[in-house]
């Protein structure tokens, strides 16, 4: 722990400088509510921009388009300031949420329709601006951090100054420059503390602490917000731009904020958390700008994000740097002594046309190729051998799963999301077979690796920190319309920039109605409406799907999948729970990786299933050999090994073309 006595408990999960350090943490309590998206089917019905506009005309109330938000005038101030202002009430055009930029009113759609009709009462909705009231215990724990923080431009001794702007790389840059963003440095922890002030720069809101950590050559970045991430929606610099501003440049990390401003002397703001989210609340106090270039990192997961951001952005009015060796990060061109305004004036314009040419793409092709690792996406800690299979996972793939009944796909892929999750792959759950307090038991279980139920001292513990992981859930169980589910995704993806969801599961999902519609064709347009969501949105997609009812002691395989090919078909990968109970003896399992898009390698590897921590990670000490087999064409039949007997017989005979190469699975297993 390096926070001050009065400060949060840190949860660290660390990151390479490519990436993103992220430090999350706070007091033991559990006052918090994880955010759940709403069913659509509820009170509260989605809301189009038609129907926005609609209601403004006919409440009288002017506006004009945006960017990504209507304008008009707030209804929360004097119409005297409002006029200083200019139409300062910013209206998402996607979700219907408002904030009023002069008095920091917000909330949903619903909210300012009340606030219109009570205003013609001569009432007012109370609640919606903030109050001093509201302040959290992390407010008091900020003022008291900052108190305590030095300016970085006023250490007593030079020395310190000096060692304390190496350390962040930021030896070139001005007092002056600190001083106008007001860095500080806390001495306790070797420190620095980003405030967040409110707009005008009235009032602090919360701040950023920020620590380096150095492994060789590798430098990791420790962050800890307060407020805690899903509530720190600052945008560090915020209170120096102009209202003249039609320019701005948009980095990922505070730091490179500083240096930019410096070189180019240009607008500049930085992402409150960095690559991983562009919270929508922040959109309003960007629509002033007319270009909007995005430089959030060197590497390539830092482009996908510049991209998706763009998107919400509006891509005619963004560009992006793209990543490169004469490209790199802001702060490290910097200490190499490049020219940062030529590499913003070579940014590439988002928005594409419909036929571009293989020059557009050169720069983009070659990157992959430089970047083989990045590009196979990220990998797993608790499965490394999927990692040799599947390389990675990657975003904009469809991924098929099947095994047999009982065998524990809900349990095995929850920990495999929950797994990528810890990594900072946003996530979304929509479990229609089982509730979301039992899926979140097994999945906190799995988070803690033991059972909660026996050391209930620690739940608590255990529940903040996993409350600060980037999950979600659905609301949805049982039977859905699938326009309803993909409209909740697409919203999902827009509010928390999610990357990953898993859909347990199809069969389930449709239910049982209407059996006199061919289930079959159905089943072909969900997944149909699956795929062509996770390549419009850049989303990966894992859609958990029962296999046939067959003979228990053959191997499933591709073609086990319930319904027609289509699912195989239009999966980028299938993976296969194996559960060979009557072969090998009691609850031996594997996994088959049966189809890669990617690279083609396809394997198998077994699976050690753990009660008490739910877990399938098999421990280190039984690690075992991955065995790769070919294409199902060309994998010979192997002899069954010695001791195999008549089983071994069975399985070859039934099972002739099966990817995993019958023969060889208990081969692979024996060795384990």
């Amino acid at each position: 722990m390096w926070l001050p006595a009065r400060s949060l408990s840190p949860l660290s999960r660390h990151r390479p400088s490519g990436g993103r350090g992220i430090l999350t943490g706070r007091r033991c309590c559990r006052h918090y509510k994880k955010e759940t998206l709403p069913s659509p089917e509820g009170p509260v019905p989605p809301t189009s921009t038609t129907e926005i506009r609609q209601y403004l005309r006919a409440q009288g109330v002017p506006f004009h388009d945006g960017y990504s938000c209507l304008h008009a005038p707030s209804i929360f101030v004097e119409e005297k300031q409002e006029l200083r202002h200019s139409y300062s009430l910013f209206i998402d055009k996607t979700t219907g949420r408002f904030v009023c930029t002069a008095s920091l009113a917000e909330g949903s759609w619903q909210d300012f329709q009340a606030s219109v009709e009570l205003r013609h009462t001569g009432m007012t909705v109370g609640g919606l601006q903030e109050t001093e009231a509201q302040r959290t215990q992390a407010d008091e724990d900020a003022r008291h951090i900052w108190e305590r923080a030095l300016p970085l431009w006023e250490l007593l001794d030079e020395q310190e100054t000096r060692e304390a702007k190496a350390r962040f790389g930021l030896s070139s840059v001005s007092d002056v420059t600190l001083k106008r963003f007001g860095v500080r440095y806390l001495r306790t922890v070797q420190a620095l503390v980003f405030p967040w002030f409110s707009p005008r720069g009235t009032s602090l809101k919360g701040l950023k602490l920020l620590k380096v950590e150095r492994q060789g050559e590798t430098t990791h970045y420790v962050e800890n917000t307060l407020p805690r991430p899903s509530a720190y929606h600052n945008l560090f610099g915020l209170p120096l731009i102009g209202r003249r501003d039609t320019e701005l440049v948009l980095t990922g990390r505070e730091v490179d904020t500083l240096v930019l401003h410096q070189m180019t002397g240009l607008p500049t703001l930085a992402l409150p958390r960095g690559i991983s989210c562009l919270p929508p609340a922040l959109l309003p106090y960007l629509e002033q700008f007319k270009r909007i270039t995005l430089w959030l990192g060197e590497d390539l997961r830092s482009w996908e994000a510049a991209k998706l951001f763009a998107r919400k952005l509006n891509p005619k009015r963004c560009s992006l740097v793209q990543p490169s060796d004469q490209q790199l990060c802001p702060l490290e061109a910097f200490a190499r002594g490049m020219n940062l305004t030529k590499i913003l004036r070579s940014a590439l314009p988002a928005g594409h046309k419909s036929i571009i040419s293989f020059r557009q793409l050169r720069e983009e092709v070659f990157g992959e190729l430089v970047n083989v690792e990045q590009v196979a996406g990220v990998k797993w800690a608790r499965f490394p051998e999927l990692n040799r299979l599947l390389k990675g996972h990657r975003k904009g793939e469809l991924t098929v799963f099947t095994g047999p009944t009982g065998s524990g796909k809900t349990t095995f892929i929850s920990e495999h999301a929950l797994d990528l999750c810890m990594q900072g792959v946003n996530t979304l759950w929509g479990s229609f077979e089982i509730n979301n307090v039992r899926l979140a038991k097994i999945m906190l279980t799995q988070f803690a690796m033991g059972r909660l139920e026996e050391q209930l001292e620690k739940f608590d513990e255990w529940a903040d920190k996993f409350e600060d992981l980037p999950l979600y859930f659905m609301t949805f169980h049982g039977h859905q319309n699938i326009k309803t589910v993909i409209d909740t995704m697409r919203h999902a993806v827009y509010m928390y920039d999610i990357s990953h969801v898993v859909i347990d599961n199809l069969q389930f999902m449709m239910g049982q109605e209407q059996l006199t519609v061919d289930r079959l064709a159905v089943q072909d347009y969900i997944v149909g409406a699956f795929r062509k969501f996770a390549t419009d949105n850049n989303c990966h997609v894992t859609l958990v799907i029962h296999p046939r009812k067959e003979d228990e002691e053959r191997e499933l395989q591709t073609a086990s999948i319930f319904g027609s090919a289509k699912a195989s078909q239009e999966a980028d990968n299938v993976l296969i729970l194996q559960d060979r109970k009557l072969v090998t003896g009691p609850g031996k399992r594997y996994l088959q990786v049966s189809k890669n898009r990617f690279d083609g390698d396809v394997g198998i590897f077994p699976l050690e299933f753990n009660k008490t921590s739910l877990t399938f990670s098999a421990p280190i000490k039984n690690k075992v050999k991955l065995k790769k087999v070919k294409d199902d064409n060309e994998a010979p039949l192997k002899k069954a090994p010695a001791g195999a007997g008549g089983a071994a017989k069975k399985q070859r005979s039934q099972s002739p073309n099966t990817a995993s190469a019958p023969g060889a699975a208990p081969d692979g297993l024996n060795k384990s």
